[in-house]
């Protein structure tokens, strides 16, 4: 299980679900099941409108997490992430502090999310 907590000045107060590691639902999922607030339009991580920030909490490094060639070009064109950190997500396994919540798989680790 995985603690996932949402955060945005659009919401009273954060909101902390758990979410199955690795069942293959996307963030963007898991915050529609749990009527988190999460813009959204595509699903399909064309459009680049679930942009969110993920920052891990165990102090660990980060579980190395592949980008999807859509969502690595989603957010290079919206300026949120470089090049340089894409060849650092590819070579070093180590995700860049932006992604779409459409492509997102949460995984064995406790993450907040800001949007």
């Amino acid at each position: 299980m995985a603690n996932v907590t949402f955060t945005s000045p659009r919401m009273t107060r954060d909101v902390t679900v758990y979410a199955v590691a690795g069942d293959t639902h996307t963030l963007l999922s898991v915050a529609q099941k749990n009527k988190v607030p999460l813009d959204f339009e595509c699903q399909n991580g064309e459009c680049g409108s679930c942009a969110i920030q993920v920052s891990v909490l165990s102090g660990k490094a980060p579980i190395g997490v592949a980008l999807t060639e859509k969502e690595k070009l989603a957010l290079k064109l919206a300026g949120r992430i470089t090049q340089s950190q894409v060849d650092d997500a590819e070579t070093n396994d180590r995700p860049p502090p932006w992604r779409l919540a459409c492509q997102f798989i949460v995984r064995d680790e406790d993450v907040l999310v800001k949007f």
